[in-house]
């Protein structure tokens, strides 16, 4: 069971969180927490560029059935 808590946040942001929740196909729920869970894994690994963060969060949560294989490239003669 999933539980919720209801916070206050900035009108900006949260019309910022409407637009990409529409062009990602999420709610704006989930956009805004896709957001902090970037941050605080860009805040964990700082080494790491913020879109490879991004990137790999998207991949972690993709379903295994709709995942594209990786095919190497064949090495340049």
């Amino acid at each position: 069971m999933t539980t919720s808590t209801s916070i206050r946040i900035d009108q900006l942001l949260y019309d910022q969180a409407k637009v990409e929740a529409v062009a990602w196909h999420r709610t704006i729920t989930g956009q805004i927490e896709f957001w902090a869970k970037v941050g605080r894994a860009a805040l964990d690994n700082p080494d790491l560029p913020v879109s490879f963060v991004a990137e790999s969060l998207v991949a972690i949560a993709e379903p295994r059935e709709q995942a594209t294989s990786f095919v190497p490239r064949p090495r340049p003669t």
